[in-house]
């Protein structure tokens, strides 16, 4: 599965795993593991990690997680059974230096949360799963904006829920630059770039995909998207 050809420092991922349910409605967390170890990335920001009601018990097991994979669950969770925030998650490869983990909280007329890491003392990863109103994305958007801190060495990825291809990114403008990967939404016939990844200045964009692999076609109703990145020192 790995495409890139180029130098980079580290495959950062996304994946909404949909509260781990296939497309023929049954919960597979196997597959989803499967999933993510065939994207062979440093960093994998999950969205749809935890159910949705009560305490919002992880989806996809942690016990599973750590026997299963080569990451590392960062510590998010307000509580001892969710694997992350508002279901958004980080994984994160054994081995990288990882601290600063924090909860974002955001606006909106839906509960929305993101989460944010900072990984080897010097770049920022935040994992976001923006609402479906474009009046709400913004206000959220502004508000990772002012949590966060200098954006230069800053990478966010999720599922930013916009199907325009330049719209409803304005609060980025300046900071961060948005980049689509391709397609990712729906995973049987994909014709939507909702996940996305946006990038500060001392980031660059080495190469980015979407696993687009008949596993990944029918594990979720998103396909996983992967970007390879290189960091300038700040």
């Amino acid at each position: 599965m790995r495409q890139a050809h180029k130098p980079r420092d580290l495959r950062i991922a996304s994946y909404n795993i949909r509260k781990t349910k296939g497309l023929d409605g049954k919960r597979n967390p196997g597959q989803v593991i499967d999933v993510l170890n065939a994207l062979e990335a440093d960093v994998v920001a999950l969205q749809e990690a935890d159910h949705r009601l009560g305490a919002r018990p992880a989806a996809l097991p942690y016990q599973m997680i750590t026997s299963g994979t080569d990451f590392d669950v960062v510590p998010l969770a307000a509580n001892d059974v969710s694997l992350g925030w508002h279901g958004n998650a980080i994984l994160v490869r054994r081995g990288l230096d990882v601290s600063q983990p924090r909860r974002l909280r955001l606006p909106g007329l839906e509960p929305r949360g993101a989460v944010a890491v900072t990984l080897n003392g010097k770049t920022t990863i935040v994992g976001v799963h923006l609402g479906l109103m474009r009046h709400s994305r913004r206000q959220q958007l502004s508000a990772i904006m002012s949590q966060i801190g200098d954006p230069a060495q800053t990478v966010m990825i999720g599922d930013m829920n916009e199907w325009a291809n330049t719209r409803g990114f304005e609060p980025l403008d300046g900071h961060l630059t948005v980049h689509s990967p391709g397609r990712s939404f729906h995973a049987a016939r994909p014709i939507a770039a909702l996940d996305r990844i946006a990038i500060g200045v001392n980031v660059a964009l080495m190469d980015a995909g979407v696993d687009e692999s008949p596993r990944a076609s029918r594990v979720s109703d998103h396909l996983p998207i992967w970007a390879d990145v290189s960091v300038a020192a700040g």
